[in-house]
């Protein structure tokens, strides 16, 4: 958030998983979930190479994408502002998250471009690991962001999708095409041991940021 600026409260709800809270910084936006620091809208790099990296490592064209957790919107603007990508689900858990980016006067739209209008995107309220869990569909792509990183997950229940039984779901959950890519807000070295167990191909991608150690992207797709 910009240095000086008080953070003003925008939006308090009541969230599946505890207190949602929107605050809002001069431009910036931020979201906190039970009092943690979630995200904010100052760079979004890091999230967007989730997605484009992610996509060029697929063959072929009409890309299927399924996007885990909306948040403030970078990686699905990133999504649906490449032609080769023909799909989007975005799950998300959290209803208020969704309602930050719905209508015109939404105070995340300008961030997610007001991607959730575009007609290849269809928004999933449901929490990740049960959607993938109860469903068969299959996806080309496969970009995790539901958490501060596999050390770091925001509810218990994500942290199967970083063990050896999460990424053989997420892998039934690939076509024969398909990339997985994984946000972390840091290196993640026993997740990306897992990983290289997992699938054949195993691509670190680290992105500097301002302050503290880099983000990093993880790509994984079998041999």
């Amino acid at each position: 958030m910009e240095t000086g600026v008080e953070a003003d409260v925008v939006e308090r709800a009541a969230g599946v998983g505890g207190e949602l809270v929107l605050r809002r910084a001069g431009e910036h936006y931020e979201i906190i979930s039970n009092g943690m620091f979630l995200m904010d809208t100052r760079n979004g790099e890091s999230e967007r190479l989730l997605v484009s990296s992610a996509v060029a490592a697929v063959d072929g064209e009409d890309v299927s994408v399924l996007v885990g957790g909306l948040g403030v919107g970078f990686s699905l603007a990133e999504a649906v502002r490449l032609p080769r990508v023909g799909a989007v689900t975005v799950v998300e858990r959290e209803p208020a998250v969704v309602g930050w980016h719905s209508g015109p006067d939404a105070p995340l739209r300008p961030f997610s471009r007001g991607a959730l209008d575009d007609p290849r995107v269809r928004v999933v309220t449901a929490d990740l690991v049960d959607h993938l869990t109860a469903g068969d569909a299959r996806y080309d792509l496969l970009c995790l962001d539901v958490d501060n990183g596999p050390d770091w997950t925001v509810t218990p229940g994500n942290a199967r999708l970083y063990g050896p039984d999460g990424l053989d779901l997420i892998a039934a959950r690939l076509t024969g095409r398909g990339v997985l890519a994984v946000w972390s807000a840091g290196a993640a070295p026993a997740f990306e041991r897992l990983l290289r167990d997992r699938f054949g191909r195993v691509e670190v991608l680290p992105v500097p940021v301002p302050r503290g150690e880099p983000d990093v992207v993880y790509l994984a797709r079998p041999a």
